[in-house]
Order: structure tokens, then C-alpha cells, then sequence
């Protein structure tokens, strides 16, 4: 119980700390403010005003901008979902889902690095299509994530201690997770500073969800081991690691697999609530 417990008094600061409508402003704000530094930052190397030790790590491309306010974005919302966890396996999906459409449309601004300024799409159209297929990969997550939304029920479950046991369990990984998303950011930000090749931050973190999706479904089955309850767990469980494949997918067949993952997820909520759903789920 004393593990709980210090589980408990270390993530709910933690959460309450972030969730501050204070801190979301603050956040905001100084996302606003690294985009337009980025944007001074380039122009100033474009026009040959920058140190050379600086000039050679800052791009020259305006739209480099962009895919650094969509990384910070993505960044915040990863932080999101982390915090998420605790709450029910379909909330979890459910950030996660608003994360890959954000991913998505991230892509479609990165495909702006490749044309040239002032923009013209002679001799790129590939990338066109690039844009539009993420655009409207991102656009049908975003319709089905409403449908999901709605589909999702709120279900009361066990007594007092054995839903504080549960909720705790969860915030366990949270708080591991926490300490693992820091350490990679800190590994990936001393490669940049020892001008090595920093490694994709959002694929190896995710893969580090793969694992923790896996031990929360063995931990859900520790509390609820009914056969469709763990069927559901285990179905959102194979619905994430769908997600997480899709970015590591070439062009198309990650909008495909992504937006496959989202109709599982949401049939899978469907065929539950119809059949399965019970107060005792």
C-alpha cells in the first residue's frame, strides 16, 4: 500500500502542476515565441549575419520553422498523453489518435522544406501529393476521433481500494515514463550539442509505449480479469502499436495503417458497448 501511495503523491502534483490553465498560457507563449526566434534566426543566416559556428547548425529555410513549432506542439501533447494513462484505456487511445493526426499534419508541413521560396510547385509534385495524402489522413482521424469520442462510456467499476490500487498501478508507469521521455530528450539534446545525428525522438518513445501498453494490459487483467474486458484491453492495446507502426511506414501506407488503427479502435468500442458493456467493466 506504501507503493500506492508514493506513487500516488508523486504523479498527482505532477499533473495538477501541468493542467494549471497558467502553465498551458505560459506554454503557448513560449511556443509562439521559439517560432518567431526561429524565424528571425533564418533570415539573419540567409542573409550572412549569423557566426559561422552558429550559421552552420541554422537552416536557411523559412519552413524549418514551422516543423520546429510542430515538433514543440507534439512534444506538449506527448506530455499529454503520459499524464493521460491513469484515466481509462479508451481516454489513452483516444490522445493518442489526437497525436497521430497531429503527426500527421506535421508531416505535411515538413514536405514544405523541400520546395523553394517563394513556393512553386513546378517540379514537385510529389511532394504535393505527399501533403494532401497526410492532410486528409489527419482530417478522417480527426472525423473518426469525434465518432470514438462519443462512442466511449463512461463505466463504474470497482470499490474504493481496489480502484486506488488500479488507478495507482497505472500512475507507476506514468512516473516511468515521465523519467523515460526526459532521458531521451536529454540523450537527443547532448547528440545535437556534440553535432552528432540526433536519432527520431517521437518513433523510439513510441516504441517505449509499446512496452508500457503491454504492461498496462497486464495489469488491467490483475484487477478486471473477465475474458472481454481483457479482449478490450488487449484489441486498444493492438490498436497503439498499429499507430506507432504507421510512423515508421513510407509515404501512403502510413496514412493507411493509421487510419486502419482508428477504425479498430473505434469498431472495437462499438462491438463492446453493443455486446460486452456492463456496470462491472
Amino acid at each position: 500500500m506504501k507503493i500506492y501511495e508514493a506513487a500516488t503523491y508523486m504523479f498527482d502534483p505532477l499533473h495538477a502542476f501541468w493542467e494549471k490553465k497558467e502553465v498551458q498560457q505560459k506554454v503557448a507563449g513560449g511556443l509562439m515565441m521559439v517560432f518567431l526566434a526561429s524565424l528571425v534566426g533564418i533570415e539573419l543566416n540567409r542573409q550572412g549575419l549569423l557566426p559561422p559556428s552558429w550559421a552552420a547548425v541554422v537552416p536557411t529555410r523559412h519552413f524549418y520553422a514551422v516543423d520546429l513549432a510542430f515538433t514543440l506542439v507534439l512534444i506538449m501533447e506527448v506530455i499529454g498523453l503520459i499524464f493521460v494513462l491513469p484515466c481509462s484505456v479508451s481516454k489513452a487511445v483516444a490522445k493518442q489518435l489526437e497525436i497521430l493526426a497531429l503527426i500527421f499534419l506535421r508531416e505535411s508541413f515538413k514536405e514544405l522544406v523541400v520546395l523553394p521560396e517563394p513556393v512553386t510547385l513546378a517540379g514537385n509534385l510529389d511532394t504535393a501529393w505527399n501533403i494532401l495524402a497526410d492532410g486528409v489522413g489527419a482530417l478522417i482521424i480527426f472525423l473518426l476521433l469525434g465518432i470514438y469520442s462519443r462512442a466511449i462510456r463512461q463505466t463504474a467499476v470497482m470499490s474504493g481500494e481496489t480502484r486506488y490500487k488500479f488507478v495507482a498501478s497505472k500512475k507507476m508507469v506514468s512516473l516511468a515514463l515521465v523519467i523515460g521521455f526526459a532521458g531521451l530528450g536529454v540523450y537527443n539534446g547532448l547528440l545535437v550539442l556534440q553535432g552528432q545525428k540526433p536519432f527520431h525522438f517521437f518513433e523510439a518513445f513510441y516504441t517505449v509505449l509499446i512496452f508500457s501498453d503491454i504492461l498496462l494490459v497486464l495489469i488491467s487483467q490483475q484487477f478486471l480479469p473477465s475474458f472481454h474486458a481483457v479482449l478490450r484491453n488487449s484489441g486498444y492495446a493492438v490498436s497503439t502499436l498499429l499507430l506507432r507502426l504507421s510512423l515508421t511506414a513510407p509515404g501512403y501506407y502510413n496514412v493507411i495503417i493509421g487510419v486502419s488503427a482508428t477504425l479498430f479502435a473505434l469498431s472495437l468500442t462499438l462491438i463492446y458497448n453493443k455486446f460486452y458493456a456492463s456496470p462491472e467493466d
